[in-house]
């Protein structure tokens, strides 16, 4: 037994298997696709503007609350702990789902969805502390896509059964808690990291392989925190070493943790490149999550569910399909983004504003669901591309942090963007109207990077230009 136990800890394969299964049966919920329709349904009979306005909008808020505390904490904790909370949190909001009525408790239901969300951090950060540093790309990719074909097959699953099976949402969101409950079983299974980013860190003099060069994908359908990392040797990065709990006093050893990456942050922000990008990422993300969030609301009021046949998860299956090809696409594509990566930014942000605009304007629901596939694949081609520029240049901890950073500041503008937009103690406008506002939020956002990247293109042109000029005259 005990050297079966020696074994396992030796193996990345074990840990992986376990997290890949945990993964799995987070990510397959097929019931996800049609929460609006179960709530607005005679299971919960609450209305539209009661889902729009009060209930929706809690989700933003305590993601928003517990984002930064549950990142030092799952560090601080070695992520297994963080993982058993999130399998917590999965089960008490699918049993009130399926079990609680009225307004108040599908906002609890909605806090504890913000406890999910906010603890993702855990899944991919667990798999970097206990496999070696030339497995990350392999593990790396096998996290990724087990996420990404559980996600389909819970779309398709959910689909088949309402369409052809005829199952009830309530028996849906019942096969979901069964599979979230499974996912918390599997991370029971979990042997506990010995390390960690930055509270546990071990300064290693491990080799690298040269293929820790990769590059991460984009998201999910929610916020998600859950881009693949790149694996540098830090100590090669100039990042300094942390001071091992054992010989400090925890408070100060807390101290110097958060300088740290205090200083960290201003390292990486100091590049203008990077400080672009994450702009982009950070006001791209923020409108990305709120229009995820609602979409359902607005499929919901061109064809009512009570009268017209549902097909959200059909359309999910296929949006999760074409942002993995497209995501995918990108490391075919050779292209210099230093000279044409803001241009793309804009180029695309433009189409994103159009879809949005499209669901705006149209009255048919198959304009709709087109305009938001077209919407998901640009955002995440865009986000994969964003994500490696920030990333090549970065070690695993910088870019953690870095992404952890911006995916805060995306959250805070979200949370702006509820309250003023959504809120009902705010504007509380309807959802066809919110759509508008979205798809003006992403054509300013065209418009700042288009300037941008006219303004980079004619300084590249003039700098060639002058050195050529030079090289002439010598």
């Amino acid at each position: 037994m005990d050297c079966w136990k020696g074994a396992v800890s030796r193996s990345w394969i074990y840990p992986t298997v376990i997290i890949c299964a945990n993964g799995f049966f987070t990510t397959m919920r097929p019931s996800e696709s049609f929460l609006t329709p179960y709530l607005t349904g005679p299971d919960k009979n609450l209305t539209i503007e009661e889902v729009t306005n009060q209930i929706f909008p809690v989700w933003t808020y305590s993601y928003l609350a517990l984002l930064f505390p549950v990142f030092l904490l799952t560090d601080y904790v070695r992520y297994k702990p963080v993982l058993l909370l999130q399998g917590i949190s999965l089960i008490i909001t699918w049993l009130l789902l399926l079990f609680a009525h009225g307004v108040m408790a599908m906002q609890v239901v909605e806090f504890f969805y913000g406890m999910v969300t906010a603890t993702e951090v855990a899944y991919y950060a667990y798999i970097y502390s206990v496999v070696s540093t030339q497995h990350y790309q392999r593990v790396t990719s096998y996290c990724r896509s087990v996420t990404l074909v559980a996600a389909t097959v819970a779309a398709v699953l959910g689909q088949l059964l309402v369409s052809l099976a005829h199952v009830s949402y309530f028996h849906l969101n019942a096969i979901t808690l069964a599979s979230v409950s499974l996912a918390f079983l599997c991370s029971f299974f979990l042997p506990m990291p010995q390390r960690s980013m930055f509270f546990h860190r071990k300064d290693t003099s491990e080799p690298l392989p040269g293929a820790d060069k990769g590059v991460a994908a984009g998201g999910s359908h929610r916020p998600s925190s859950c881009q693949e990392e790149k694996s540098p040797n830090p100590a090669a990065r100039g990042l300094t070493p942390q001071p091992q709990a054992g010989n400090a006093r925890p408070h100060s050893h807390m101290l110097s943790v958060l300088l740290q990456l205090a200083k960290d942050l201003r390292d990486c922000y100091s590049s203008r490149k990077l400080l672009y990008w994450s702009l982009w990422w950070a006001l791209a993300t923020a409108g990305f999550n709120q229009v995820v969030n609602y979409v359902q609301v607005l499929w919901d009021f061109r064809a009512p569910s009570h009268s017209s046949a549902v097909y959200n998860g059909a359309v999910e299956a296929i949006a999760t399909f074409l942002s993995s090809a497209t995501s995918m696409a990108v490391g075919y594509v050779k292209v210099n983004w230093d000279l044409t990566g803001e241009l793309a930014l804009a180029i695309f942000s433009v189409l994103d504003a159009g879809s949005l605009l499209l669901m705006h304007f149209t009255d048919n629901i198959w304009a709709c669901y087109a305009g938001y596939l077209a919407f998901k694949a640009c955002y995440m081609l865009l986000i994969t591309i964003a994500t490696f520029q920030i990333a090549v240049n970065l070690s695993m901890e910088r870019y953690a942090l870095m992404f952890g950073f911006n995916n805060f500041v995306a959250l805070v503008i979200q949370t702006i963007l509820t309250i003023v937009v959504v809120d009902s103690r705010g504007l509380g406008l309807d959802i066809t109207t919110q759509f508008l506002i979205y798809g003006s939020y992403f054509t300013v956002i065209a418009g700042i990077f288009l300037i941008r990247s006219m303004y980079t293109i004619i300084s590249i042109k003039c700098r060639n230009t002058t050195v050529a000029a030079e090289s002439t005259t010598h």
